[in-house]
């Protein structure tokens, strides 16, 4: 039987689509505003401070490709 304790196997936990995240509908955190603010100045995006966490999640992964600090060549 497969352990689905998520503090001994947290990778399991770790890809969940932010879609399926129980408190995806809750305003993005502070930590994700902040990065988030980063990488919307790096590429020239708006900024949308209401975003939900599960939005917020799924801007910064698209962000992060478009940011010539963050491409890997």
């Amino acid at each position: 039987m497969a352990d689905a304790n998520t503090k001994t196997h947290p990778e399991g936990n770790a890809e969940k689509d932010p879609h399926d995240w129980v408190t995806g509908d809750e305003p993005m955190t502070g930590a994700q505003a902040s990065y988030l603010k980063t990488l919307c100045e790096e590429t020239d995006e708006e900024f949308n401070e209401n975003l939900t966490k599960a939005e917020a999640s799924e801007m910064i992964d698209r962000l992060r490709d478009k940011s010539p600090r963050l491409k890997h060549d």
